[in-house]
Order: structure tokens, then sequence, then C-alpha cells
């Protein structure tokens, strides 16, 4: 069949209902028998029916868009395309399950006119509801821009959690410290570690879980082995370059991402250092990159495309009336070629 042709009348025919109950179980309507819902979705799916979305608008008088707001990577000198893309994976992939659109924006939280540009945006598309993906979700002017609208919102890693603020969370905290646990298992005993970007809450909890793997595998926290980071590529191999120059360099670098990370492993590599046997190097969020590089990178992986799912699946339910604020859903090590035994 021609699917450009497709109506809701002929989906309606395949599935034996009305017209009315087809429309209720494209908008996730309640009171519709499960058995019909079921044959209504199939119908959908044989049929590849897509409805007609300024139509479906105009009837209910609200947009079926969600809109994803993240930071504009335009703004950095070198921009990490992996974050976004899997945040946009997880979205589409909740979008299409509750038959919504993805919108997606970037936004430059940097310019003085951000909160008004943020606040026209969502009023001139209409959108049901907002996913905050960090470092926006703890920016309170972001924040603030987007409760003015009365649009519902999730956010995605705040940092922390904001009493009746939905929010997805992973455990920054104690991921980094379960790192460390590894470093510390290999023989590792000087661990220096470089520090994310200050205006990302999330990632500031990277450094405070390394304080606590330190701690609990009884290993001192060097001041002047922690160096202070921005999450870029270039920063990574500078600070590492800093470290390894010392006369008594550390044995292992965890870096708070993996785009330091790889920086790290450039500076090793123009200093002649063998990874992991010179060295033993650790970063956070397994981009793509990540498996790319040589020695493949060990890491944890922040599930991005998982949380954005999650977020928006929590705002399209909290926008039926089903209310969820909170849910965490745990980051995981990924140990690779890039860390190995002390060769002390």
């Amino acid at each position: 069949m021609d699917t450009a042709k497709v109506t809701i009348f002929e989906v309606a025919q395949r599935a034996g209902v009305s017209i009315k109950t087809v429309s209720r179980v494209i908008n996730r309507e309640p009171n519709v028998r499960d058995a019909t819902r079921v044959r209504v979705e199939q119908a959908v799916n044989e049929l590849n029916y897509r409805p007609d979305q300024s139509a479906r608008n105009l009837a209910s008088q609200k947009s079926h868009l969600i809109g994803l707001v993240y930071d504009d990577p335009a703004a950095y000198e070198l921009p990490s395309s992996g974050y976004i893309i899997r945040l946009q994976e997880g979205a589409l992939r909740a979008c299409r399950a509750s038959m919504h659109e993805l919108l997606i924006h970037p936004c430059d939280f940097r310019q003085r006119t951000v909160a008004s540009e943020l606040r026209a945006f969502i009023r001139d598309t209409r959108l049901a509801g907002v996913v905050l993906a960090a470092p926006l979700s703890n920016m309170q002017k972001i924040v603030r821009a987007v409760q003015a609208t009365g649009t519902p919102f999730v956010r995605v890693s705040p940092g922390k959690p904001v009493r009746n603020q939905p929010c997805v969370l992973t455990n920054d905290r104690e991921a980094s410290a379960q790192m460390v646990d590894h470093l510390a298992s290999l023989g590792h005993r000087r661990i220096a570690f470089i520090k994310g970007d200050p205006d990302h809450e999330a990632v500031r909890h990277r450094f405070d879980g390394f304080v606590a793997g330190m701690q609990r595998n009884g290993l001192k926290v060097e001041a002047r082995l922690v160096r202070d980071g921005d999450n870029a590529f270039a920063t990574g191999a500078a600070q590492a370059q800093l470290l390894l120059e010392r006369k008594l360099r550390p044995t292992a670098i965890f870096a708070a991402n993996d785009d330091m990370a790889a920086g790290i492993l450039r500076t090793a590599g123009k200093l002649g250092l063998s990874v992991p046997h010179g060295l033993s190097v650790a970063g956070f969020d397994d981009i793509i990159l990540a498996r790319q590089l040589d020695p493949n990178l060990t890491t944890i992986r922040q599930p991005l495309a998982r949380m954005a799912e999650s977020a928006v699946t929590m705002l399209t339910g909290n926008i039926k009336g089903e209310r969820t604020v909170l849910e965490t859903i745990p980051a995981a090590l990924q140990i690779r070629e890039s860390t190995g035994p002390v060769s002390e």
C-alpha cells in the first residue's frame, strides 16, 4: 500500500474499530481495552501509518512535540557529538512509543538572552514537554525559563534532585569510586585525577567519587596530582604533560570524561610512555571514540540513551497524569586495554 495515502479510516478498517478508537490509542488515552489497543497498534505498524501532526495538534489544541534542549556544541572548540547522538537515540525511541515527535534545540547558556530565547522557542512551537540535558538541567536561569512557560519538563543529570522536579539521574559518584577500586586492585597507589567542567554539576560528583574511592582503598589524595579541567581534549593533553613531567609521576590518570582521557593518551605517546605498561589511563562516558582509540579506553559507560528514553517516558506519563519524579539508572565500568598492573 502507498504509505503516503494511508488514512486513519484505513487503520480503523484494518483493526475493526471506530476512527475515534484509533485516535484514542494513538494519543495514548486511557480506558481502551488492552486487546483493542494491541489490534490498533498492529494495524498502525502493518500499514506504516503516521498521523498528520498538524491536524493532530489542531484537533487537540496542543502540540505533540517533545523538545530536547541541550548545550550548544558549537560553543566548544572541539565539540563531541557522541553525547548528543546518544541522547537523541533514547529520546527518539520513547517518542515513537508514545506517538510524539522530537524537536532538538541547542541552547548556548553563555548568551545573555538565553532565557528569553528559550521561552520564545517553547511558546512558539507549543511544546507538550521539555527534556533538559546536562549541564542546562542544573542551571537555575534555564530551569526558571522553562518553568515560566508552564510546560512540563524532566531534567537529565541535574547533579542533585529537587523536590517535585522530575529528573533522571545516574550514579556518577559511586561509578567513579568503582574506577578507583579497579585501579587500586591493579596495584596503583599514585593515582591522578583531572576534573571536569565546573559548570557541569553532575560531572563534579565524579571527583567526589574519586576521593571516596581513594579513601576506601586507604590511598592519599595528593593535591599536586589533582588538576582542573574543562572536558576538552586539549586540556587533558596539557594537564597530562604537567603530571607526567613530575619526578615522581603518577602511575595512573583518571579523567572526568573521555575527551580529556584521549588527550592524556596523546601526551603519553608523545613522551614515549607505553599504555598501560608505563601508565594506566581511565575516562568516563564511553563515547564512541573510547572504543576507537589505541589502546581502547577503560571508562565508565554513562547510560545516556537509556536516561533520555526514561526522561521522555516519564515526561509523557506525567503529561497524562502519571506522577513520577525520580529515576536512577546506574553507570557501568568498561574495562579495556588502557589500564593494567602497575609496573613498579
